[in-house]
């Protein structure tokens, strides 16, 4: 079940790219783009392809280049997922990618700003069916409204969108999807409440030029999120200086976790770890999100430094261990089901999440071994007499509390 964020979603129009629907209510979509030479079509290729294993819905792809444009040609008939054209400066290569058979283009109003360019794509995109993305970035935005607005300001930015509607409209174009990127997270944050106002286009979300993890990990979710968290967003990109199959992961990974698309992946939480813990928390949870990573396990697990407060802090989690006295204690469901040695803590638990996948709940509760959970009871009760119960029960407390006001 997919729970919604606080606000509800903005009503927008709503586009296709390729097969994949953009506004108007349907999933927010992830999106990266290929960091290879276009024209080098089998390394392109092999790009997209792991985009899209790790998430992404929509690639972008350079076409900077009349090499890049023939690329594409090829490229598109083998892409698993609906491919968007970049385009910069040259409104003939917009005209290209078009003619390769591209499901979408991008063009920065910055940079190509004569009307009749302008209108004349958006003419053949309309021919065509294809959607465009009018990908505004402060830096680089048209001299002239830098001017007027005293630099790349949110009303800078969304005043070149609107410049840009204005050439469609004039055409009769509709199909578009907007972002007003920024590298500041306020600004852009402000951009696209301003934008969200003024128009019901879908809003492609992004920092753009957020650098390399985890600073750009962070300001990327701090933008997005931000927004998501208003209702603001259909789809969204990560632009991170790394590896784009770190963008595609993070976005799916935001979405996952803000109830916007459907958990695909595990969702791996741990506790931060105290002086009370029975293990390295911080290693076996490093083990353990290496052993998950590429499995698609739709769970959240849990990985907790001891069995005194573990099953009962991560009793919302589907699976979890919890270590004790040289032993991991496995639970499903706060319930605990196997006790297993410590050195097979890791091992254990992904056994136990493919086993619960596959076969459910209640048949994984029924499997539970006899006694796992005495056993994991009596090394709880035996820990909290060694480490004093005023640390860990305060059930007295909150009794006198209660009494206090009831008097």
């Amino acid at each position: 079940m997919i729970v919604g964020v606080a606000a509800p979603r903005r009503a927008t129009r709503q586009i296709r790219v390729g097969t994949v629907p953009v506004g108007g209510g349907a999933p927010v979509s992830v999106q990266s783009m290929t960091t290879t030479k276009t024209a080098d079509v089998d390394g392109t290729l092999a790009q997209i392809f792991a985009l899209a294993g790790a998430g992404a819905d929509i690639v972008r792809v350079t076409c900077n280049e009349p090499e890049a444009a023939i690329g594409l040609a090829e490229i598109l008939p083998r892409s698993p997922v609906p491919i968007v054209a970049d385009i910069h400066y040259q409104y003939r290569l917009a005209l290209a990618a078009l003619e390769a058979g591209v499901q979408c283009l991008r063009l920065n109003p910055g940079n190509i700003r004569k009307a009749d360019q302008v209108k004349l794509v958006a003419e053949e995109a309309k021919a065509r069916g294809v959607p465009i993305r009018i990908g505004v970035n402060a830096g680089s935005l048209d001299p002239d409204l830098y001017d007027k607005y005293g630099g790349p300001t949110a009303e800078a930015l969304v005043a070149s969108a609107q410049r840009e509607l204005g050439y469609f409209a004039e055409v009769g174009f509709e199909d578009v999807k907007i972002s007003v990127k920024a590298s500041s997270v306020p600004l852009m944050i402000e951009a696209y409440r301003r934008l969200a106002e003024v128009t019901d286009h879908p809003l492609h979300l992004g920092v753009t030029e957020a650098g390399p993890p985890p600073a750009g990990l962070i300001k990327s979710t701090a933008g997005i999120a931000t927004l998501l968290a208003e209702g603001i967003g259909d789809t969204i990109r990560y632009s991170l200086t790394a590896d784009p199959v770190e963008e595609a992961k993070a976005g799916r990974q935001l979405l996952e976790a803000m109830g916007l698309r459907e958990r695909k992946t595990v969702d791996l939480i741990a506790c931060p770890s105290c002086g009370r813990a029975e293990v390295d928390v911080i290693r076996v949870a490093e083990e353990a999100q290496a052993a998950l990573a590429g499995r698609q396990l739709p769970i959240q697990i849990a990985v907790m430094g001891c069995v005194v407060n573990g099953p009962g802090e991560a009793r919302g989690a589907d699976l979890g261990i919890a270590a004790g006295r040289g032993k991991g204690h496995l639970f499903v469901r706060g319930q605990v089901v196997r006790v297993v040695p410590e050195a097979r803590m890791v091992e254990a638990l992904v056994e136990e999440a493919e086993r619960l996948v596959a076969e459910g709940f209640e048949a994984r509760l029924a499997a539970a071994e006899a006694g796992a959970a005495e056993e994991a009871e009596a090394t709880r009760q035996a820990l909290m007499a060694d480490q004093g119960d005023d640390a860990n029960d305060v059930g007295e407390r909150i009794e006198l509390i209660r009494k206090k006001f009831s008097a």
